[in-house]
């Protein structure tokens, strides 16, 4: 009885440590260790809006196959703005892909192309999560920015999304 005991510990302690370990390089992928609490008033601001520009574009693959990986910009004067459609990641609240718009080696705009959305509580997370996340981006001009919580699975997908962008970019 003990053996079994001992045993049913053992598989139970590995079984642990392996969802850690999971956890841990999940976390090392995106980047981000901790978490920046949403509230209501980090709200403001809505879905970022902004429209894709055209012209003369190339196509760029990011490293998901799940990606659109296009691109595309336009010359306006001594500068060019790119943008790079980022990878469209599937979660189980719904889809998430981001647009990043590049320009001078900054980035410029972050817009949400999907959000989750497969049900009425995941669009209002969703909605209140893109906003600061896109606050957060143009700040650190990288992907490397903390998930929002309470919107862990869509900061996640967000972030993944705008990394392969980043990666079409070359950024």
């Amino acid at each position: 009885m003990r053996i079994r005991a001992a045993l049913a510990t053992a598989v139970a302690s590995a079984g642990i440590l392996l969802a850690g370990w999971q956890s841990g390089a999940h976390i090392a992928e995106t980047g981000t260790a901790t978490t920046t609490s949403l509230n209501s008033s980090a709200t403001s601001g809505g879905i970022a809006a902004g429209g894709t520009n055209s012209g003369g574009g190339t196509t760029a693959t990011g490293p998901s196959s799940a990606g659109s990986g296009s691109s595309s910009g336009s010359s306006t004067g001594s500068t060019t703005a790119a943008t790079y459609d980022g990878a469209s990641v599937q979660t189980r609240f719904g889809t998430v892909q981001v647009q990043v718009t590049i320009q001078s080696g900054k980035i410029t705009e972050v817009t949400a192309l999907q959000l989750t959305d497969a049900e009425r509580k995941s669009a209002q997370i969703s909605s209140r999560a893109a906003p600061v996340l896109r606050s957060e981006v143009l700040q650190a001009q990288s992907a490397n920015v903390q998930t929002i919580g309470g919107a862990t699975v869509t900061s996640d997908a967000y972030l993944t999304s705008l990394q392969a962008a980043l990666d079409a970019a070359n950024f």
